[in-house]
């Protein structure tokens, strides 16, 4: 039974929307609630990280404050790399907004509807993105 225009699309029923309805009103409302739930989830484990960090209790033992000094370097690791993906959740609400959304940004092709719901903050398309590694690692030969 086909979903009505106001009910959400399901995972399912996106990915069968034919090739001509890309980033249709519809899909584009699916990602921003896709983009939405990804966002709180990601500031809800940058807070659990300062809060880990902020409840540590000081170590009179050196080994015991190395040890805990290491494990919040490693937290701090984890909610640099939520940040960063906060930002690039913002960069693809800007890019509903304006239209791009869901287009390679060096090709203008379609990214594909099952790229966007395992990287929903992707800017290329797959094909680009193994381009652009194949450069990098070509780069790095030479240079090494």
């Amino acid at each position: 039974m086909p979903q009505s225009n106001s009910e959400p699309l399901s995972e399912a029923a996106l990915l069968a929307m034919p090739a001509d309805d890309y980033m249709n009103e519809r899909q584009l409302a699916f990602f921003k609630r896709y983009l939405n739930d990804l966002r709180r989830e990601t500031q809800e484990a940058i807070e659990a990280v300062k809060q880990a960090i902020a409840a540590t209790e000081p170590e009179a033992d050196e080994l015991d404050r190395a040890a805990m000094e290491e494990e919040n370097r490693q937290r701090l690791r984890i909610a640099e790399r939520q940040y960063f993906l906060l930002r690039k959740i913002d960069t693809a609400f800007a890019k509903i907004d304006d239209g791009s959304y869901g287009f390679c940004e060096v090709t203008g092709e379609p990214i594909g509807l099952q790229r966007l719901l395992l990287r929903p903050t992707a800017e290329l398309s797959a094909e680009e993105k193994t381009r652009q590694e194949q450069r990098e690692r070509n780069y790095a030969k030479q240079r090494g």
